[in-house]
């Protein structure tokens, strides 16, 4: 019998026991909504972040990666549990383009918008190629050192955002910390469902510590509850049309190879942790990617692509289930719709998010890593070593270039510096007869 379209998903019972729950099984109903909580945490930190730092409307891309993610589910038939959410490969590029000063809202959006649009229009069309043709030219292009080591430098890249963000004072540095701790702890020694839970727990530890600590004994900056108590309940998130300028839509335009990059290795990431050969979902996962960018840029929100944060989350819980980012998905969408909400996220302390964004973060480039371990990458091997070596440190050092009025940044770099090296190397020079 032909497999449906949708899996069945079937209940896993001993779910608490530290069995993996597979991508088409599920939790009783409560612990897969405690479980959607813990996704709409883990990527609350960029999905907010990313558009802060371009000028968008955060609670806007809160609703469209709730909407790209719900697409991206139907397109790829529910096989291939990921999150969409805010690129940061746009960052740069975007302020570029649209001029941005970093305060308050981007005046200049609806230019960047119809180049993130393009973006979503050339990452389509490679998922319609891959589809048509297969995956076989993507991964000769790419190969598990190449995916591996630009999942890895995406954890390392945004390192230094967590960093500097707890960084503004002694006090910011030591509740990171403490967040971290808190998060460890409950990764550590909590135990079945609890321990699943372990970044949702986390923050509410950290959270709790932080208020008794600066609202309780005066220490540091307090907790503003104020904002809540003045957000409206519910609210139209505020849309912005998008303006087609040529220019604007020739630099973002490339930016879908980096997409490309990072959705190809996060399937293999997880198609790692669960078992399962997830390659016939590639082009559909493109596809979904490449439709949930173009809508979010018809909308007014920035450029998505699947998220490390999330697969950092699977990795540690074992829970594979794609119900879960349904669920994750209606969540946000609900969010989207209230400034009360928005007004909550906003009271969360900036070192306690800063600490559970160091976690995360962290995951995500031992996740890069694990795909070498699981593909046995041979580092004895000097084309992985220098591929692998040279990628991590363009990365990781944010190194940037400039080519007229194109500009990569540090992920842009080590991506197609990853890509092109290989390509370079990967072909050895024929050994002379033996005299």
């Amino acid at each position: 019998m032909a497999d449906s379209y949708f899996p069945r998903w079937r209940a896993q019972p001993n779910a608490a026991e530290g069995r993996i729950v597979g991508t088409d099984e599920r939790l009783a109903w409560p612990q897969m909504f405690a479980m959607g909580i813990q996704h709409v945490v883990a990527m609350f930190g960029s999905t907010v972040l990313a558009p802060l730092l371009m000028g968008f409307d955060p609670n806007l891309c809160i609703f469209m990666s709730g909407i790209g993610t719900l697409l991206f589910f139907v397109l790829v038939g529910g096989r291939v549990p990921s999150y969409l959410g805010s690129s940061f490969s746009f960052i740069g590029l975007v302020i570029a383009v649209t001029g941005y000063g970093g305060h308050g809202p981007n005046m200049n959006i609806p230019v960047a918008l119809g180049g993130i649009i393009a973006c979503g229009v050339v990452y389509a069309i490679i998922g319609l190629i891959v589809s048509a043709v297969g995956t076989r030219w993507i991964e000769t292009l790419m190969p598990p050192v190449v995916t591996g080591a630009i999942v890895c430098v995406i954890g390392l890249n945004l390192a230094p955002i967590a960093v500097h963000g707890v960084s503004g004072s002694n006090f910011d540095s030591w509740m990171a910390l403490v967040t971290v701790l808190c998060v460890g702890a409950v990764a550590v020694f909590a135990r079945g469902m609890l321990q699943r839970l372990l970044i949702l727990v986390g923050l509410l530890m950290a959270y709790v510590i932080y208020a008794i600590v600066t609202n309780g004994l005066g220490m540091g900056k307090p907790i503003d509850f104020a904002i809540v108590a003045n957000a409206a309940w519910f609210g139209m998130p505020q849309f912005t049309a998008p303006v087609f300028n040529m220019q604007a839509m020739t630099l973002l335009a490339p930016i879908a190879v980096i997409l490309v990059a990072e959705n190809l290795g996060h399937i293999k990431a997880v198609s790692a942790m669960t078992g399962q050969n997830l390659d016939r979902y590639v082009g559909r996962a493109f596809i979904g990617d490449g439709l949930a960018t173009i809508l979010s840029g018809v909308a007014g929100g920035t450029g998505v692509t699947t998220y490390a944060e999330n697969i950092g989350v699977m990795a540690v819980t074992k829970i594979y289930s794609t119900l879960v980012f349904v669920i994750a998905a209606v969540i946000a969408l609900v969010l989207g719709f209230s400034p009360k909400f928005g007004a909550v996220i906003q009271t969360i302390p900036g070192p306690v998010l800063g600490g559970v964004s160091i976690v995360v973060f962290g995951l995500i480039a031992v996740t890069g890593a694990r795909i070498w371990v699981v593909n046995k990458v041979d580092f004895s091997d000097n084309r992985n070593l220098i591929v692998a070596a040279v990628t991590l440190v363009l990365g990781a050092g944010d190194f940037s270039l400039k080519l007229g009025g194109f500009g990569l940044g540090g992920i842009g770099t080590a991506t197609f510096g990853a890509i092109i090296l290989y390509a370079l190397l990967r072909r050895k020079p024929a050994q002379g007869p033996v005299a």
